[in-house]
């Protein structure tokens, strides 16, 4: 076993968890998980049947993920956020067989108390803000907010809001790396060699 978890947390049978990880007081990790390498699973936490995280994923303390939810490399789930795999649930009608995928990609951060309503993905290094409750999907590098949440710019890989001049260009203020808007998607633009 080359990662760590607190006595008070539970990792049922068939999980795979890479190496550095680290689960924290009272989280349960469900069976058949698949959690990357280098992964910090905060206290109380549930990690529901045949999740997929990748590597260096940090979840914040009090996050429950769904059955139907992957998290790719470098995704950051605050606290308290929520995530949910059925849209129409009922107490009295069993719809297991029913749970849908949300994929959140590489980069993506989710802040506290947010809302992610199941089937709608979001996308690489897009901002999801605190409280903010997703209904739709999410474009890379997007910065949404609200409720419902609403997209009020973008972001960069290093977590800055990106300023487009008349040329569709912005500069990241801390990495400097170049991003191009265009036909309202944006990428960023790698440095000649």
């Amino acid at each position: 076993m080359n990662y760590f978890a607190h006595e008070t947390a539970v990792v049922d049978e068939g999980c795979e968890i890479g190496d550095g990880t680290k689960i924290w007081h009272f989280t349960h990790v469900m069976p058949n998980c698949k959690i990357g390498e280098r992964c910090n699973i905060g206290q109380n936490c549930v990690i529901s049947p045949d999740v997929i995280l990748g590597e260096n994923v940090k979840i914040q303390n009090n996050v429950s993920i769904y059955t139907g939810v992957i998290c790719e490399d470098d995704v950051f789930l605050g606290p308290s956020m929520v995530f949910t795999n059925v849209t129409n649930p009922r107490s009295g009608v069993n719809r297991r067989g029913q749970y849908e995928r949300t994929l959140v990609k590489k980069g993506a951060s989710i802040g506290a108390n947010a809302t992610i309503v199941c089937g709608h993905d979001i996308g690489r290094y897009a901002f999801i803000g605190a409280g903010t409750v997703i209904t739709k999907e999410v474009p890379d590098y997007a910065l949404f907010v609200g409720n419902p949440g609403r997209q009020i710019g973008w972001m960069s890989e290093y977590g800055h809001r990106l300023h487009f001049d008349e040329t569709g260009r912005a500069e990241c203020e801390e990495s400097k790396e170049t991003y191009l808007l265009q036909d309202g998607r944006v990428t960023k633009i790698e440095p000649e060699l």
